[in-house]
């Protein structure tokens, strides 16, 4: 009887230990995460496949509740409610999915990995395995995806050790030689430490102290800056004009994250400004599910919250390159970079406001799964985070 009880304790306690290493914001530990699809295929049950599932999840997203209490100003528990909540979709994937018959158990995996990268279910398919992917096939680009898919195939069935020990080895010498993108030429990507503040607080100062920041950077060559998402608050034809002028006399070109509010509710953008005036550039794919992105209210005839365009602008032009938005919750999901990797893009901009995400990971595992993906496809890489 305890030996029956041993191993999915076991099972659920290593998923664990799987979700908090992988995703513990280190790009290079990203491969400790293929060892979930071990796990789930060594399930006996379905019952012990949906423990390994959840321990996973739960543990590669612990940040949220604690990041939810303090985006709200709220104690923990609709952090953790809305933590539970999200990891319904994977489980309930995965455990559906999972099958004791190991010859259909690689296409049964392969199909639950390809729905958690798409809407709908992918809308919160946080800790994906493929993400990996960049750090063991760096350059590889879609032939890279393509061999990790197949690994992920090999793992779930009975030569899993085989494909274990090759996958180890194409992990371990890039990591032994392990260098981050380049940054793209006269490219200058600003990171903030501002808090809360930046987006909520749109007062001329902070604008003067933004715009010095922005001449600084071009004085030091920079033909390109960004700013972090939500650095210029609401977007406003004053706000346009204030920065055109402010620049007149430099030929920078700044992108920075700003709000574009209507009657029905508001988009989260980037704009780009030079001395000719501003433009917006790219509207968020995906906001926030639940604090930013709220399509029930339209149930009940309410407005308000951030649009999701989805499968729109997948690249925007920035002077005479082609380059790869990613706002914020974009960086944590699989199908906006994909989409916009089809278009071959000259660079990809990484934007983030994660001033409620202090004391977590979250902010890390943003930047180190964004970097995997900027290896995987070799393009140079901009970031801007405020924290």
């Amino acid at each position: 009887m305890r030996r029956d009880y041993l191993r999915p304790t076991l099972l659920a306690f290593a998923s664990i230990a799987i979700g908090v290493v992988g995703w513990s914001g280190y790009v290079t530990l990203l491969p400790v995460a293929l060892a979930f699809p071990v796990l789930w295929s060594i399930a006996r049950t379905r019952m012990i496949a949906s423990l390994v599932s959840a321990g996973y999840f739960l543990a590669a997203s612990r940040g949220l509740p604690q990041g939810v209490a303090a985006f709200y100003s709220s104690d923990i528990w609709p952090g953790f409610l809305l933590w539970l909540c999200a990891s319904l979709s994977f489980v309930a994937v995965h455990t559906v999915l999972w099958t004791g018959t190991a010859g259909i158990r690689p296409f049964r995996y392969l199909l639950a990995a390809v729905i958690m990268a798409i809407p709908p279910f992918g809308i919160t398919g946080w800790a994906h395995p493929v993400t990996a992917a960049g750090v063991l096939f760096p350059g590889c680009g879609w032939w890279g995806l393509g061999l990790m898919t197949a690994g992920l195939a090999g793992l779930v069935t009975r030569i899993w050790p085989a494909v274990a020990i090759a996958l180890t080895g194409f992990w371990l010498w890039p990591a032994a030689i392990w260098t981050d993108p380049k940054l793209p030429e006269a490219w200058h990507g600003v990171d903030l430490e501002i808090g809360a503040s930046l987006g909520r607080e749109a007062g001329l100062q902070r604008h003067r102290d933004l715009i010095a920041t922005v001449r600084a950077a071009a004085g030091s060559g920079a033909r390109f800056v960004l700013l972090p998402e939500s650095a210029l608050g609401f977007w406003t034809p004053t706000v346009e004009r204030l920065w055109t002028g402010a620049i007149a006399d430099n030929t920078v070109t700044v992108i920075a994250g700003a709000a574009m509010i209507d009657a029905d509710g508001y988009d989260n953008v980037l704009v780009g400004i030079d001395r000719n005036g501003g433009r917006i550039l790219y509207r968020e794919r995906m906001p926030v599910p639940g604090s930013m992105w709220q399509p029930w209210r339209s149930w009940f005839g309410e407005n308000g919250g951030a649009r999701a365009d989805f499968f729109a602008n997948p690249i925007v032009f920035v002077g005479a390159s082609r380059a790869a938005p990613l706002i914020c919750y974009e960086q944590l999901i699989i199908w906006p970079i994909l989409q916009s990797m089809r278009h071959d893009p000259d660079a990809i901009l990484a934007v983030g406001n994660g001033w409620w995400t202090q004391g977590t990971s979250i902010v890390a595992i943003q930047r180190a799964a964004t970097t995997a993906w900027a290896k995987l496809f070799a393009k140079p890489l901009v970031m801007a985070f405020n924290t």
